[in-house]
């Protein structure tokens, strides 16, 4: 564009109605400055090709924040905003598709109207000059003098400043304007700032806004520097005291008078210089090392102190496992390719590291507002294998630590260093041995801590090793340093979850796992255990050829614990007999039937079914809850002649007492709806026994089988054996809801019970049962002892017993005939 009038008055420069748009992304141009740009946008290179003549004007915008993705339809950012009216000069071709320029920035100005051609390819704008005001007052002679001396400060202190920009700008003292505009092109701005400063048409606005970005920046530069030279002194320091301690080593060699402990000295300190620690730590292992090279090598105290340093050498303070990130179908993949079934606790483990993700802690640290997974279950239910295949599967290096029988503190925070034989503590010695501060780290058998002592309590140190909120900062008593165990990901597991004291288990997310069913343990061996232990014992299928009936007789009749272990020993006895028969030369298949079963594992250890049983007087098929999972309980009463005394026996706890007492006075409140007559109780001795005298019992859960048990003997009327009931009563017959309903509904399915009587409290809990197991069992959900007693007690059988006394109505009518004795 020619112009016809001063350029140096903005209201002097006539403007067409439609001006070429040139947006920059990454600089800008100012009034009376010059600046080479290269251009290499589709719509520039049109503008640029349409106006090929020298000395076109076109306004020039920054984009704050540039997107190439933009598009024709993507609306223009430029109506309202203060532009610079350009000359674009000296065009070159220095790449294929990009060309550089050169612009002169002639004044501001505003646009009102911005709009893309499609046809042209680029966008035109309308605008209009806008006028700047020139002040001279002390207010701006100060604001300049703020810049030039702010200038001056960055020349002296930072040598990629340009040094003659202070010179520049005392020059342009007299034109405001052009002062700030060329103390923003200058200065190191970022081209937000320099936008901004473009903006401010007022001049005492962009000199304000200049001069704190320049004293802000000047300050910056004053602290680099400080810091530089504190760098370089303790370099410089540290050089002099290597290049001191190499002549002392001449000197002491020539004289032959060299330490041989000084080689060892000298291997410490140059692998101290490259571990990288962390200063504080860093000055005490200086501090520790100048120590230790006072000290003589026959000192009892120079191994304690090298040890120490070895120590803090050998963790890995920087070392991660990579940059393995969590893919949840990764983590499904690996957990359906090491375990069958377990779908709950998969759903549970998933979901746990879904959130992780999400948060965007998912790979590196613990959430400091999350829970700490806890895997809880019998023995031989996978819970080590679980964490495994975590760790496998999002690429992170795998530690199992051992806690059960620990009862000394120290074996978490480890001994402190004035002892003989002092060493860290568990956690510290597994981060050693993987070398990542990022392992996963499993706490196996966490509910088997010692809860106190006279050594201190063991599981309060591992609640501050596992709460994500204060192992940050974790310090063992051996290093006396920090450790930062946030990256850690620790998962526990335990066997019965009410071992684990309250304020540890509420750290903990708990995911329950009960145990398998028979079918599921054939689905197993058949996906898992065979071909493993088949490798592991030199055969193969053609050698011994398993059915599904012979693995379920196995399951069934040998193995009917809630875990996998006792199977798999004794599919493995079956292999090791085949392989020794192999050796021996013996060709051929054995085909596992039951007559090999029984020739090889002996007779079964359980008996086909549970259901076969026949009803008996005062036996009842109880279901109990164990660290090892659900169990079976007989309950036996026993009736005899005597003077109402109550016998209870086998090793039960105080809540299992009172639970007698309770069913006891029960069953006497409804000795009417019984048919007992009360003179008969009170001439009788109950006796109520529990099998397995050996094995301690406890827990409330037992009310409903020992009143039934009871109702039964003081009746006369047969219990139904095929059967199994659990719940708790109170002296009122409501029935109340128990707990680890699911493992005792497993064993009584894999004991061959297919009838349930539950409190219904607990029906809500029948979905966390496996589809197959509610398919096939029956579940009667009561909430009265009478409705127990409804569906339990048979019909009373007549002659029973030669020495039954008589019923009630008989007992009754005897005792009204009977003399009354005098007072």
């Amino acid at each position: 564009m020619n112009e016809n009038r001063d350029s140096s008055n903005p209201m002097s420069v006539a403007l067409p109605a439609d001006l070429p748009l040139l947006a920059l992304r990454s600089t800008i141009v100012f009034p009376g400055g010059r600046i080479a740009v290269q251009v290499a946008s589709a719509a520039n290179l049109a503008l640029l090709a349409a106006h090929a003549g020298e000395d076109s004007a076109v306004p020039v915008i920054c984009m704050i924040e540039p997107d190439e993705r933009d598009g024709e339809n993507t609306p223009l950012r430029a109506e309202g905003r203060i532009g610079v009216l350009a000359r674009v000069s000296d065009r070159r071709t220095i790449d294929k598709g990009m060309l550089q320029v050169t612009l002169d920035g002639i004044c501001r100005v505003r646009v009102s109207k911005a709009s893309r051609d499609a046809v042209a390819g680029y966008a035109f704008a309308r605008a209009e000059a806008v006028a700047e005001s020139s002040p001279n007052g002390e207010v701006t002679r100060s604001l300049m003098n703020r810049l030039a001396l702010a200038a001056e400060q960055r020349v002296e202190r930072d040598t990629a400043f340009p040094a003659e920009l202070p010179a520049l700008l005392r020059r342009e003292a007299r034109d405001p304007s052009r002062f700030a505009d060329l103390a923003a092109a200058r200065g190191a701005l970022r081209p937000a700032e320099k936008d901004e400063a473009v903006q401010r048409v007022d001049v005492l606005e962009r000199l304000e806004f200049l001069a704190e970005r320049w004293e802000r920046e000047a300050a910056k530069a004053k602290v680099n520097e400080e810091v530089r030279q504190e760098t370089e002194r303790r370099i410089d320091k540290h050089h002099r005291e290597f290049f001191l301690r190499q002549q002392l080593q001449a000197i002491k060699s020539e004289l032959g008078e060299a330490d041989a402990g000084e080689g060892e000295i000298t291997d410490l300190r140059r692998r101290l210089e490259e571990a990288r620690l962390p200063e504080s730590v860093a000055a005490d292992a200086r501090r520790e090392l100048e120590r230790l090279r006072a000290l003589s090598t026959a000192s009892s105290e120079h191994q304690v102190l090298r040890n120490y340093l070895e120590w803090l050498l050998a963790l890995p303070w920087h070392a991660r496992s990579g940059d393995e990130r969590i893919t949840l179908e990764k983590v499904e993949a690996a957990l359906d390719g090491r375990h069958y079934g377990l779908v709950e606790a998969k759903e549970r483990i998933l979901e746990h590291l879904a959130v992780r993700q999400l948060r965007g802690e998912s790979n590196r640290g613990n959430d400091p507002h999350g829970a700490i997974l806890c895997f809880v279950g019998p023995p031989g239910t996978g819970k080590t294998s679980l964490g495994e295949a975590i760790a496998a599967s999002i690429g992170r290096a795998f530690h199992r630590i051992s806690v059960g029988g620990v009862r000394d503190e120290a074996e978490i925070r480890g001994h402190r260093r004035t002892y003989v034989g002092s060493l860290p503590g568990l956690v510290v010695q597994a981060l050693r041995r993987v070398q990542v501060n990022d392992p996963v780290l499993m706490i196996d058998e966490i509910d088997k801590m010692t809860a106190g002592g006279p050594h201190g309590d063991p599981t309060a140190a591992m609640l501050e090793v596992l709460d994500p909120s204060q192992n940050s900062s974790f310090t063992d008593h051996y290093l006396n340093v920090p450790f930062d165990l946030s990256s850690v990901l620790f998962i526990c597991t335990a066997n019965n979850l009410f071992d684990i004291p309250p304020a540890l288990r509420d750290r903990l997310e708990v995911i329950r796992i009960a145990g398998y069913t028979v079918e599921e343990k054939v689905e197993i061996a058949w996906r898992y255990l065979l071909p493993r232990l088949f490798d592991e014992h030199g055969i193969t299928d053609h050698d011994l050829q398993f059915t599904d009936e012979a693995l379920s007789h196995i399951a069934n009749r040998y193995a009917r614990e809630a875990g996998l272990r006792t199977f798999e020993r004794h599919i493995s006895s079956l292999m090791r007999k085949r392989a020794r028969r192999k050796a021996d030369g013996e060709r051929g298949a054995w085909i596992v039937d039951q007559p090999r079963i029984e020739d090889a594992l002996g007779p079964p250890r359980w008996a086909p079914e549970a259901a076969e049983q026949e009803p008996e007087v005062g036996t009842v098929t109880g279901l109990a809850w164990t660290s090892s999972g659900g169990e079976l309980m007989t309950i036996e009463a026993l009736l005899m002649p005597g003077t109402g005394k109550l016998t209870v026996t086998g090793q039960l706890g105080d809540v299992m007492r009172e639970s007698v007492d309770a069913a006891c006075s029960y069953v006497r409140s409804r000795a009417r709806v019984l048919r007992v007559a009360d003179p008969e109780m009170r001439s009788s001795d109950l006796h109520v026994h529990f099998p397995a005298g050996s094995v301690p019992k406890d827990g409330p859960s037992a009310g409903v089988a020992v009143t039934l048990a009871i109702a039964s003997v003081m009746s006369r009327r047969p219990v139904r054996r095929d059967v199994a009931v659990t719940g708790e009563v109170t002296l009122r017959g409501r029935v109340l809801e128990i707990g680890g309903l699911k493992e005792k509904v497993l064993a009584a399915y894999r004991a061959g019970l297919r009838h349930i009587v539950l409190p219904k409290a607990n029906e809500k809990d029948l979905r966390d049962i496996p589809a197959e197991v509610r398919a096939a069992v029956t579940f009667q959900p009561v909430s009265s002892m009478d409705e127990v007693v409804s569906a339990m007690l048979l019909p009373a059988r007549p002659h029973q017993f030669a020495q039954d006394l008589p019923l009630f109505d008989e007992v009754s009518r005897s005792a009204a005939d009977a003399p009354r004795a005098e007072g």
